[in-house]
């Protein structure tokens, strides 16, 4: 997902979302070592919604129960652990691709975010 298909997404979409980390912005001193996740709630026919969550930062793991979908500007790990454990997959070898550059993640229970 290009940070112009996140911005459109959030401009358009209708889904409850909380921000966390740092602002989104392509100005900031460290906007390239910035990495911004949506993960969300919901899949419904093939858009991601519902409650979602929108991070922007650098290298963590994202608590993230009850995640059935995501999007971000850069690869992520999603697990099915609490702790970025359990079986992990690649953002990028995503098995079922949605509307938007969101991906299925069903049973996602954590987000593996790395430096850009």
């Amino acid at each position: 997902m290009t940070p112009q298909e996140l911005r459109h997404w959030l401009a358009t979409t209708d889904a409850k979302i909380t921000f966390v980390g740092e602002p989104i912005s392509a100005l900031s001193p460290r906007a390239a070592l910035a990495t911004t996740v949506t993960y969300c709630s919901r899949r419904i026919f093939n858009v991601c919604g519902g409650d979602c969550t929108v991070y922007t930062g650098g290298a963590r793991c994202l608590s993230a129960p009850g995640t059935e979908c995501l999007g971000a500007t850069q690869n992520v790990g999603f697990c099915s652990g609490g702790n970025c454990d359990g079986g992990c997959n690649q953002l990028s070898t995503c098995g079922t691709r949605m509307d938007n550059g969101f991906c299925w993640t069903p049973n996602t229970g954590s987000i593996a975010v790395s430096n850009a």
